[in-house]
């Protein structure tokens, strides 16, 4: 089985929302992390003051045949096709391991135990 990883980079606050749409859209679960953007236009200023851009980082393992579906509930739910409201893209054909699938570990390539 082929397993392909979704990653949306949000804005602070907003990936448990999306993540419970993407679940709802089939995805098994997903893992959030903290982050921070490092390009020229996500340090702002308020009263001369550099503020950070915080962000949360969303990464949904899922097979291949659901990576669409969730894909485009993710972009929904996130209103990503708004101007910086941030981004999604797929990293496809992952090797995953410790993933379990029935209770049984499921390997690369779709090889079980």
């Amino acid at each position: 089985m082929t397993y392909n990883t979704i990653f949306a980079v949000l804005p602070r606050g907003k990936a448990d929302s999306v993540m419970e749409a993407a679940k709802k859209a089939g995805a098994p679960g997903g893992t959030i992390f903290f982050a921070r953007g490092t390009g020229a236009h996500e340090a702002k200023t308020f009263f001369g003051l550099t503020i950070e851009t915080a962000k949360e980082v969303l990464m949904i393992v899922t097979k291949d045949e659901d990576t669409d579906r969730i894909l485009e509930t993710v972009i929904e739910a996130g209103r990503l096709t708004e101007p910086a409201a941030g981004i999604a893209f797929v990293v496809r054909g992952v090797d995953v391991y410790g993933l379990y699938e029935r209770g049984k570990p499921v390997h690369p390539h779709g090889k079980r135990e």
